[in-house]
């Protein structure tokens, strides 16, 4: 069963200077921000706590990482919606039997989280990212405006 949105991602040029804007305009004491790199996935990720949700800023690690390539063809912007699930292996069986197909099985992801990616052609042009918590998620210091 689909939760909450878990976050809204952005892809990003400069982790650190996206950073500092969005910790700046959403009022984030320094502590809300965790950064982690996915090396499976050649990205470094910012997270930022609002609330339940976060932002998630990504930045490629490399020319050849998928952010990197959205980035060649999209410039900086949003990237993907990501919806939290208690069952990601369900909502993956569902979505096949109404004939929506992952663009794969789901994986390790970032925050400790398994993840499956709808490709955009299938969801109205939306990258929609579905995340399963696989163990207990890092405790943020802070979150914004709290």
């Amino acid at each position: 069963m689909i939760k909450k949105i878990d976050h809204i991602a952005i892809a990003v040029q400069n982790l650190e200077s996206a950073l500092e804007t969005f910790r700046n305009v959403l009022g984030c004491a320094p502590g809300a921000i965790r950064i982690e790199e996915v090396a499976s996935e050649k990205v470094r990720v910012g997270f930022i706590t609002i609330g339940e949700s976060k932002i998630e800023l990504l930045e490629p690690m490399s020319d050849d990482s998928p952010i990197a390539k959205f980035l060649a063809k999209n410039g900086e912007g949003m990237h993907h919606i990501a919806l939290a699930t208690d069952d990601i292996e369900k909502e993956t069986d569902r979505l096949l039997s109404v004939n929506i197909h992952p663009l794969s099985l789901p994986k390790d992801g970032a925050g400790g989280k398994k993840i499956m990616f709808l490709h955009p052609k299938e969801t109205n042009k939306v990258l929609l990212e579905f995340a399963q918590k696989q163990h207990q998620p890092i405790e943020d210091k802070a979150a914004c405006n709290q």
